[in-house]
């Protein structure tokens, strides 16, 4: 592991926390190695770090990694379609697949249980620069003091902070030229069998990401295919209805000047109830496939119980308290002052919320959705900046606490703000007009109406909109803006001399590592899956082909994705995780958000109920329907005018009205009844770990048992010992800059 130093600590604080920290890594025993590069008039500092077998062993143990005791089965799924001869069309045959293991707690004297041989490197993944090796590495420096502990002064991301360092990063792989397939390395693998637009159909190699780049990104882009893959079945039956009932409506509408009976009908009943049984049924599923990665990943059972302070709070926490679990002295911020930060934050986005519902309808009163896009565009960086403000005042201790805190103020901001407009068309447009004569007004503006279709035309063009308008805006800057990004961090940090002449052959790992963009995490990838997991859900029924357009999207969205972290970014601190984390509680929300907002589409904003109404009280073939829905205005006013509604004609509301309340109700009760029941009939009847994984799990707890409780020594080279390195230096070229 290596880190970046351009020599902006000029203080003399800084550098002596330098020195000291440099000379902590020795004391634990990292090897370094110092290199100077002159960049565009200015000197940086690049100090390669590696650790030898026994330190790796020390800390592998420290922090409970893995060592690999027997190779597992092949899954059966695969096997059955090799009998049956039947060939995989999402498959592809990517080099070096990573075999899945039975594993235990890593112990330095049970190493001779190790399914590996000793005598090579790949015990407990140690390869220089193999995701695991790198987690041990990140340990060390993480928990290297470099002055006071009591102060929080403590590890490289704190040094980071304070620019003592400016980066510290992981080695990505250098490409070579391969003899073979099997000669390839991990982030060719990635780069010819997954970031490539030809991979747009084929499975993902998640064994490779994972072995890369950790188990925190893998299961994003595990979830996220798992997701695109469940949009298929979404998307036919959303186009299906949408040709069987909307196109044979479409010329009647058009001729009758009534665009509700696009909307209006069994399909768009049948696609909200079954998009809310897709919803509820692909979380739980996704629990599952969850369960199993993290298993076979060997990270079901870890859990951060001792996680560390962040570099932030350290630096401005008040005071120092014992910590009850590790018993070290610790930066502290009293609790109570927390909760009042905390409560503060919430009034402030409570306060945000409001301005943004009430800016809901004026903005949608515009006609122009394209400039109600821009102005929400424009108004989720000021929330998202608003909301880190936010976090970072009220103080929280660790990374994941922070984290979520600052995931769901954004949530919540972002929910507002791009479902503000289409809520309030969908359920609040149109409802409190008045009637001729005695029109409702708010600040002296008379409230808008629908058009003569209804609300659904108009929210299906709103969600159109800003749904496909801002997947293609955020296409083209994904697309755009790291290549841009790049190619101005290349250039400002080469003279123009350089710039004509060096090559990438020139240029040492380190130095071409540096010049790409920081990784910024996956919260952006995140919340914009989360946001059109909404659009497709909670307003289906007024837009039946928004699935289809998320599932153009998300092929495109992957391998863009893959294209950053392989190409384009610095490869990333690996990092282990269960599960998707507070993102799958959200989902959940969501889930149940749009059972409830289908509900109400259905009931109130389209008029499938008053035509079912009318069809068993009138007329089965709806002759007369429209005259039965209008009024007549006061003949005070105008006895020829007639407009919307069940009233008579002194303007008081008939039976039918409350009759149709009632029956609209009540659909909402049995529809959300029905979904919810068949939801938790999935939920008992789904078992979050399925059968064979719970198998494994049994078998992997028996032979670590077993591992774990024998004495028995290997002959020949005794138990932790490596064979001795000849060459530091290739530990140094291949790991951290």
């Amino acid at each position: 592991r290596g880190v970046n130093d351009n020599g902006t600590g000029n203080g003399a604080t800084q550098r002596k926390w330098r020195e000291q920290f440099l000379s902590k890594l020795k004391q634990v025993g990292l090897l370094q190695e110092q290199r100077e590069v002159r960049k565009a008039k200015k000197m940086i500092h690049f100090i390669l770090l590696s650790a030898p077998w026994s330190v790796l062993c020390y800390y592998a143990e420290e922090i409970n990694l893995k060592v690999p005791l027997e190779v597992k089965p092949s899954h059966a799924a695969v096997t059955f379609l090799s009998k049956l001869s039947l060939p995989n069309p999402l498959s592809q045959n990517v080099p070096n697949p990573p075999l899945e293991y039975y594993t235990c707690q890593f112990r330095t004297n049970k190493l001779e249980r190790s399914a590996v041989s000793l005598s090579s490197v790949s015990v407990l993944s140690l390869c220089p620069l193999s995701g695991t090796r790198l987690v041990s590495l990140y340990e060390i420096l993480a928990r290297t003091p470099y002055g006071c502990v009591n102060r929080g002064e403590v590890g490289i991301d704190r040094l980071i902070s304070e620019e003592v360092f400016t980066a510290a990063y992981p080695l990505h792989e250098m490409p070579d030229n391969p003899v073979s397939l099997q000669s390839l390395g991990l982030r060719q693998i990635l780069h010819g069998y997954w970031s490539k637009w030809s991979c747009w159909r084929r499975y993902q190699p998640l064994g490779h990401i994972r072995a890369y780049f950790g188990e925190k990104i893998a299961l994003y882009f595990a979830w996220i295919g798992f997701y695109t893959a469940w949009l298929l079945p979404a998307s036919l039956v959303g186009t299906l209805i949408f040709l069987l009932e909307h196109i044979p409506n479409l010329f009647v509408s058009f001729v009758s000047l009534q665009a509700g009976l696009l909307f209006d009908n069994w399909g768009t009943v049948f696609l909200s109830l079954f998009m809310s049984l897709w919803a509820v049924t692909f979380l739980e599923y996704w629990r599952r496939t969850s369960s199993t990665l993290t298993h076979r990943w060997g990270c079901s059972e870890f859990e951060d119980i001792e996680e560390r302070p962040r570099p932030e709070f350290s630096a401005m926490a008040p005071m120092t308290m014992r910590n009850t679990i590790t018993g070290a002295e610790e930066p502290y911020f009293p609790e109570n002052k927390r909760l009042n930060r905390t409560a503060a934050g919430c009034m402030i986005i409570v306060i945000m919320v409001n301005l943004l519902i009430f800016c809901a309808g004026t903005i949608a009163s515009i006609s122009a959705s394209v400039l109600n896009l821009i102005i929400i565009l424009t108004l989720s960086r000021i929330y998202t900046s608003l909301a880190g403000i936010l976090t970072r005042w009220e103080m929280h201790r660790t990374q994941t606490k922070y984290e979520d805190m600052f995931i769901l103020k954004v949530f919540i901001f972002q929910f507002v703000n791009f479902y503000s407009t289409p809520v309030y068309i969908a359920f609040f447009k149109g409802r409190f007009v008045g009637y001729p004569g005695m029109y409702n007004t708010l600040f002296g503006l008379r409230n808008e109406e629908c058009g003569a279709g209804g609300c659904l035309i108009d929210l299906a063009q709103e969600l159109l909109v800003i749904m496909v308008g801002k997947q293609m805006i955020n296409n083209v800057h994904e697309f755009i803006s790291p290549k841009v990004q790049a190619w101005w961090q290349r250039n400002k940090m080469r003279t123009p001399q350089m710039a004509g002449t060096q090559t990438m052959m020139d240029v040492s790992p380190w130095e071409a590592d540096y010049e790409l963009l920081v990784c910024e995490g996956l919260f952006g990838e995140y919340l914009e899956m989360v946001l059109q997991f909404g659009f497709i859900t909670i307003f289906v029924a007024a837009c039946p082909l928004a699935p289809l357009f998320a599932l153009m999207n998300n092929w495109v969205e992957i391998r863009l994705d893959a294209q950053k972290y392989v190409k384009e970014f610095r490869r990333p601190v690996v990092e282990r995780a269960q599960d998707i984390g507070i993102w799958f509680h959200i989902l959940q929300f969501i889930s149940h958000m749009a059972v409830i907002s289908n509900a109400f589409l259905i009931a109130f904003t389209s008029s499938f109920v008053p035509r079912l109404y009318y069809r068993y009280t009138r007329d089965s073939t709806l002759s007369g329907f429209v005259n039965f829905t209008l009024a007549t205005a006061p003949l005070s006013h105008n006895s020829t005018c007639k407009y919307r509604g069940f009233r008579d004609d002194n303007g008081d509301y008939l039976p039918e009205y409350f009759h149709l309340i009632a029956i609209r109700l009540s659909f909402v009760v049995v529809f959300e009844h029905v979904v919810f029941f068949i939801g938790r009939l999935i939920d008992l009847t789904v078992s979050d770990i399925p059968e064979e994984v719970e198998i494994k799990i049994k078998r992997e707890y028996y032979m670590a048992k077993q591992a774990l409780a024998e004495n028995k020594r290997r002959p020949g080279l005794s138990a932790g010992e490596q064979p001795e390195e000849t060459d530091p230096s290739y530990h140094f070229d291949s790991l951290l800059v």
